[in-house]
């Protein structure tokens, strides 16, 4: 002892040394005796030894001091250095001394298994613990089997630790028990979970939280209230922990009440100070809207952390009010409260409701600064999505590219965002290129991004094709992917199919409902519209905002005026719906069609809300249909006001002047677009012939088969001609001859898809267009005909509705 004291240099109070070394040199005369204290004691934490070791370093003069002072065959010292050395990181040197402790106990072997499951090395934990079971000698002990159930990295390892747990008698103890039910929840095997629940003879708080968790993460939230039910029964008082477990059920279940009772608990057993129990609050209330709830949560704490910061932030910004989530992220600064990675996620989302680019890209610039980018694929699908949002889909893509890893949710961000923005194509060739990348499985989301896409350009057969898919995997009972199906079939003229796939499927929710019914409006079957919506309260399902937008929308489109009103009443007073700008467009454009301008115009000036453009330019469009061009000028002063750059706008007002001959008017506001820079969006009309989708725009000379659709339509309009087809020249909107006119009108897009589809496609098989813009009034006319003379089922989609035309006749009636 006195030679190893005469080895150690001189301790200089002002040199920097090791915070061991200093302990020793300060206390070396009780040294040994805190050894042999420590001997005996297996919480190393709570020793000043080996608390004083905070780096690999340090530890290893430690493992040389207990060497040399003879300790090295100390069972308990050695296993705290395993432990120890695992704790800072370096699971080498905590095996190796695991390997030279010559005699090692229960408690040795469970040190060297929680150090691999501390470090995430699963296998080898696994591993360790088979020869502990097959050839230590050593007998196992609770301790041993919670750190292995949470190493298992499949159910079947999970079962074959459960065996041993039930040969060696400790399926009893509640510590492991509860390690089992977190096992089996964690694969799903909630129904395994739950029967080891149920054989417990003795359950602490700890197993009922667990079972709680359990069927919460596997979205069965009905059972876990059940559970928590029975826990009343049987006396078993909630702690913070159970708390924060069934708040998040009762929004699953959208049941307020009872989170309100919880809440009743909370306050009466004095755990509202808890930040975990109060987090849990704030989020609850925000789910359900309730802003006023959740900020006084938020003013009531004592203290606050990161999460509850993010949650009232998360809060304003998912009930859209943006500028109250700013205001509360600026506070957090003011406190010294430093953002996380969900902070950031929150703002993104924030500057996408108040369209601000510039602040957007700021926030893109902070994350790169923080190196956020490469650390959490969350951050970097938040700016994928934020500006996707923005429409600076090109930025979008750039920061996909720059993804260090892409998990399938950046893949979804990506192919939502160019379906959001009108770039279907884009969408499908980057849902091609996801299929190409062998890890990444498609998931809900995927289908529910792809979906729509197909549903743009009428991809009817790959539509088709994803949908066998889905009932390879199950999927196509989910209710949301199932909804994608319904609208894809809707919107690709295939109702009976939507019809047959919403009477398949869970009508639990509005959702579904919202989507057949917004196809039937499409189609312009409002009566069956408003019949099915009467069908889906008397199934109790409570109708929302989207309902009443799909079902005004179908009065619209069938002019019944007399029930959209109705519904509109319905809405405010039985359901409790407050009407949007949505809401008041439909009713402006159900006025408006039905030629009730002055009506329509009060509506937008007696509106409760500011008329945006979208307002303005309903009933604008309105004017067109009616050839109203004093309040079309009107509509569109407005506009200018609030939205000068849409083209579409401009040429409206122009149509109406040209309609009833003014040509001046027409010519000046073509002259003011062309002053402003601004053009108009070319129409374009596409076929689907077998698999491939040919595009057609107005006056096409570049199509391989362009003589003989040219052939065809001047067939056609002979034939139109002897049954009474006389060309419309109003909707040639250029002052010039009249043989010139027809040739423009029949050189429309529509009417280039249409003689395609019949040189193409079978005699009497249906033909399918789709156009970006409204149907000509003309080729609308002519399309009847057409279908007449040549006994073919014609369905055209346009940017608004559906018209199929048989037999002459068009289903909307020819009110459009």
């Amino acid at each position: 002892m006195l030679s190893l004291r005469k080895s150690l240099p001189p301790f200089k109070p002002n040199s920097t040394v090791f915070p061991l070394q200093r302990w020793i040199h300060q206390n070396f005369s009780s040294a040994t005796g805190s050894f042999q204290q420590i001997s005996h004691d297996r919480d190393y934490k709570n020793n000043v030894v080996f608390h004083s070791c905070t780096d690999i370093g340090t530890a290893k003069q430690l493992h040389a001091l207990l060497t040399v002072l003879g300790k090295a065959q100390n069972v308990v010292l050695f296993t705290q250095l395993v432990t120890l050395y695992a704790t800072l990181g370096d699971l080498s040197l905590s095996r190796n001394t695991f390997e030279h402790i010559q005699r090692k106990n229960i408690f040795t072997w469970n040190s060297m298994v929680a150090a691999y499951v501390r470090c995430g090395r699963y296998r080898e934990a696994m591993y360790c613990v088979s020869e502990l079971l097959s050839n230590s000698g050593v007998r196992p002990d609770f301790y041993t089997f919670a750190p292995v159930l949470k190493a298992c990295v499949s159910v079947v390892d999970g079962e074959k630790m459960h065996c041993w747990v039930l040969k060696m008698g400790f399926e009893h103890d509640v510590y492991v028990a509860a390690s089992l039910i977190h096992l089996y929840s964690r694969f799903s095997a909630v129904d395994v979970a739950y029967k080891v629940f149920d054989d417990m003879p003795v359950r602490d708080v700890g197993s009922w939280n667990a079972m709680i968790s359990g069927f919460l993460q596997n979205g069965k939230a009905a059972r876990a209230l059940g559970v928590l039910g029975r826990m009343k029964v049987e006396g078993v008082k909630m702690d913070t922990v159970t708390v924060a477990s069934v708040l998040p059920v009762c929004a699953q279940v959208n049941d307020v009440v009872c989170g309100m009772l919880v809440h009743l608990y909370v306050i009466k057993h004095g755990l509202e100070s808890d930040v975990f129990v109060c987090n849990a609050l704030i989020n609850l209330y925000s789910k359900f809207g309730r802003l006023q709830d959740a900020q006084r949560v938020f003013d009531g704490m004592k203290v606050r952390d990161v999460v509850s910061w993010n949650s009232i932030i998360a809060a304003y910004e998912q009930n859209d009010d943006p500028v109250t989530a700013l205001s509360l992220f600026k506070g957090m600064q003011f406190v010294g409260m430093g953002p996380d990675l969900l902070t950031v996620v929150s703002l993104t989302s924030i500057f996408v409701q108040l369209s601000d680019r510039r602040i957007g890209r700021a926030v893109h610039g902070f994350i790169i600064r923080r190196g956020w980018l490469e650390e959490d694929v969350v951050t970097g699908n938040a700016l994928v999505n934020m500006y996707a949002k923005l429409g600076l889909i090109d930025c979008a893509r750039a920061v996909f590219e720059q993804l260090p890893i892409r998990d399938v949710i950046s893949w979804n961000t990506l192919i939502t965002g160019y379906a959001q923005n009108g770039l279907a194509s884009e969408a499908i060739d980057a849902f091609k290129m996801m299929g190409e990348c062998r890890t990444i499985i498609p998931n809900q989301g995927t289908w529910v991004s792809i979906l729509p896409a197909y549903s743009h350009i009428g991809a009817f057969q790959q539509g088709m094709k994803i949908h066998g898919r889905l009932i390879k995997n199950c999927l196509y009972l989910d209710v949301f992917v199932a909804t994608c199906l319904i609208n894809m079939y809707g919107e690709c003229g295939r109702l009976e199919d939507a019809m047959s796939l919403f009477y398949e499927i869970p009508r639990e929710t509005s959702v579904p409902w919202n989507a057949i019914i917004s196809s039937l409006g499409i189609h312009g079957h409002g009566e069956e519209a408003l019949q099915l919506f009467k069908d889906m309260l008397t199934e109790g399902v409570k109708a929302d905002h989207i309902t009443f937008v799909s079902l005004l929308s179908a009065c619209s489109h069938s002019g019944l005026v007399d029930e959209g009103q109705w519904c509109f009443n319905l809405m405010q007073k039985d359901c409790g719906v407050k009407p949007n700008l949505k809401h008041y467009g439909c009713m402006v454009d159900l006025f408006g069609r039905a030629g009730y301008l002055e009506k329509a115009y009060n509506l937008v000036n007696n509106m409760p809300v500011q008329a945006d453009a979208s307002i303005w330019g309903t009933l604008l469009a309105a004017c067109r249909i009616h050839g109203n061009a004093e309040l079309g000028t009107l509509a569109l002063d407005r506009l200018l006001e609030v939205d000068s750059e849409n083209v579409g706008y401009y040429v409206l007002l122009s149509n109406i002047y040209a309609n009833v001959g003014k040509w001046e008017g027409a010519v000046k506001v073509r002259s003011l677009a062309r002053d402003r820079g601004l053009r108009k969006t070319p129409g374009w009309s596409s076929v689907v012939v077998g698999s491939v989708v040919e595009v057609f725009y107005a006056g096409n000379q570049t199509h391989p088969q362009c003589a003989e659709i040219y052939k065809e339509l001047r067939v056609l309009n002979v034939k139109m001609k002897t049954l009474g087809y006389v060309p419309d020249y109003s909707f040639v909107l250029q002052d010039v001859e009249e043989d010139e006119k027809e040739q423009i009108l029949t050189s429309h897009s529509e009417r280039l898809a249409i003689a395609f589809g019949l040189i193409s496609t079978p005699p009497k098989s249906p033909i399918r267009i789709f156009k970006n813009l409204r149907v000509c009034g003309d080729c609308h006319n002519a399309t009847k005909y057409i279908s007449k003379i040549t006994e073919r089922d014609i369905i055209v989609r346009d940017s608004n509705r559906f018209h199929h035309f048989k037999d002459g006749c068009c289903s909307c009636g020819d009110y459009w």
